[in-house]
């Protein structure tokens, strides 16, 4: 299951309505190991394409370097789709490189970018097998435990 923060579900929403008609992607970084997703990153689509997505390959290494810094790691990655649901699609498995992640797609289709509601549903992808798992949007994540 991937609990996620009002503020940061509705980030994702937002960025993906504002990029429509062309895929929005990002990042939401939390520290390691802690499944947190906690500081929202919204990168450049370099494909500029309604129908795929391609994170800048420098905006992309600058935020690995920014999380090794700090500890962090991908929580979230998440994509829109403009004119399909919100399910991965064979290229969107490719390119799950990340089998801890949460894979979130976006689906603006029945809305674009006007107000409305849209699809947004969370995915494991590891060794090309997607599952589907539920979304927890709460207010806030609970305070971080300390060891």
């Amino acid at each position: 299951m991937l609990t996620i923060d009002r503020a940061t579900y509705d980030a994702i929403v937002a960025h993906a309505k504002r990029d429509h008609p062309v895929e929005a992607c990002g990042v939401v970084a939390g520290p390691e190991g802690s499944g947190r997703p906690e500081r929202f990153v919204p990168m450049l689509n370099a494909a500029g394409s309604p129908t795929f997505y391609e994170f800048d390959s420098a905006e992309l290494l600058a935020l690995y370097k920014q999380m090794w810094d700090a500890d962090e790691e991908p929580v979230v990655i998440y994509h829109s789709h403009t004119e399909t649901e919100a399910y991965p699609s064979r290229t969107d498995v490719g390119l799950a490189n990340e089998p801890g992640a949460h894979y979130v797609l976006v689906s603006t289709r029945e809305h674009g970018n006007a107000e409305g509601p849209v699809e947004f549903r969370s995915y494991r992808i590891v060794d090309g097998v997607v599952t589907e798992e539920e979304v927890n949007v709460v207010d806030a994540l609970p305070p971080r435990s300390t060891p």
